[in-house]
């Protein structure tokens, strides 16, 4: 179970004048005065991934006469909505995805970040955006992960990788089948089609587009149809395991049926920390070009300002600095220490943790950002939805009706477009900005 968070708010809205009336008459001290300001952070994290952000936090308060207090949920873009809703926002969130950042930014809901955090907001995780005719900085990276990577247990050989498929994630089910979908077209095509399609400029008939569903298809093989309807309800982290109180074990580790290979993020190490695991990089797995091997797909937790309050974006740029990642890093259990997008930020010590973070900044040419957190939401939506149904129905025939579908989607987000859009460039860069 997650543990619950208590989150405190500024009384700053919805105030009534008697009150402020009161607090004059009565004096500062009456209302409160002299204690510190709270700000509140939003993000995905909870249990001990929460716990470690959380403890984090409080050891900013460094005493600059601000605390800090954090609201983690799995269910983040429901959250932030409701709040958003009721006028009553939190000074920062943090959020994987580019297209939701982008019509947050859009629709003035976000505060351009200071000159200090920009400094730290490269491509791809932070591609140029333009609003209204300026270009601004509106999101920094706070925490990153790579997604090109097939795990496999040691010594435990086939003549074919089984691969290892669970795709439900609750409101979010679909994800880990998009992410192949992806990194398949970004070995197959390289990263300027990539590029293109992810920011709306390729149709999903593309031929390319097309064969990287048609690819996946075939790397999967023939299932049966207790086997679709399993990897259909199956968790990405695996089935329930009893030796760990019901947590999750890994499909690696799932007595059955038993797979040899997962295609999954760097995150997942979590569940595989130990020697007995490898990972490698997924290009050899993907039947690509050798030319595109050096391209990975990457994904992020990008922190955003929502309040006009100073003190949000001066918190920004604490958490994206080398301190904060420092006491990150120390808080964090080994399997859950963040990665980092410089090569200079503090990195795992754990020898999977050092490869992966080894490609992040320096190993790889290039670092394209995952093509659905790119997209519009609802197109995003409508990605995952597909990719389920095409899972279940692998034909020719349906999967010409769901790229239609996608593509009818594609041109709806096209023409709603407003001042704020994503440049055709900037979600594929080289490590380290």
């Amino acid at each position: 179970m997650n543990r619950p968070y208590t989150v405190l708010r500024r009384v700053s809205r919805g105030v009534s004048c008697a009150v402020l009336a009161a607090c004059l008459l009565a004096g500062a001290a009456a209302c409160g005065g002299g204690r510190p300001e709270t700000l509140v952070v939003l993000g995905p994290w909870t249990g001990p991934e929460g716990e470690a952000f959380e403890a984090m936090l409080h050891r900013l308060d460094d005493g600059t006469g601000k605390t800090y207090t954090y609201q983690g949920t799995r269910s983040l873009r429901e959250t932030l909505g409701a709040q958003l809703e009721a006028d009553d926002p939190p000074d920062v969130a943090i959020l994987n995805s580019i297209g939701e950042l982008t019509e947050y930014a859009r629709a003035g809901r976000l505060t351009p970040l200071d000159r200090a955090a920009t400094a730290r907001a490269y491509p791809p995780w932070t591609p140029p955006l333009s609003v209204d005719g300026m270009r601004r900085t509106y999101w920094v990276p706070l925490k990153v992960d790579l997604k090109s990577l097939v795990w496999s247990r040691k010594g435990r050989s086939a003549p074919a990788p089984a691969w290892c498929v669970g795709l439900a994630s609750q409101a979010t089910s679909g994800w880990p089948g998009t992410d192949w979908v992806e990194d398949i077209l970004l070995h197959q095509a390289g990263p300027t089609a990539y590029t293109r399609w992810a920011t709306g400029h390729l149709s999903w008939h593309d031929p390319r587009v097309r064969r990287a569903w048609t690819t996946w298809a075939a790397l999967l093989g023939d299932r049966s149809k207790a086997s679709v309807d399993r990897s259909l309800t199956t968790s990405y982290e695996g089935t329930p395991d009893p030796a760990k109180g019901g947590g999750p074990r890994g499909l690696l580790d799932t007595p059955a049926p038993r797979c040899t290979h997962e295609h999954q993020s760097a995150f997942i190490r979590y569940l595989y920390a130990d020697e007995r695991v490898r990972v490698d990089p997924a290009a050899g797995f993907l039947g690509g070009r050798t030319a595109y091997d050096g391209a990975y797909e990457v994904a992020g937790d990008m922190a955003a300002v929502f309040t006009r309050e100073p003190a949000a974006r001066a918190l920004v740029d604490r958490l994206s600095g080398k301190r904060a990642r420092t006491l990150w890093r120390a808080e964090a259990r080994a399997e859950l220490r963040p990665l980092f997008p410089d090569a200079a930020d503090p990195q795992p010590t754990d020898p999977t943790g050092r490869r992966i973070a080894g490609i992040l900044t320096t190993g790889a040419r290039t670092l394209c950002f995952d093509a659905s957190d790119v997209m519009p939401p609802g197109l995003r939506d409508a990605f995952h939805r597909a990719v389920l149904q095409y899972f279940r129905d692998p034909s020719d025939g349906r999967l010409d009706e769901l790229l239609d579908q996608l593509d009818t989607v594609r041109a709806t987000a096209a023409a709603d477009a407003g001042p704020g859009h994503l440049p055709t460039s900037g979600i594929c860069a080289p490590p380290g900005g």
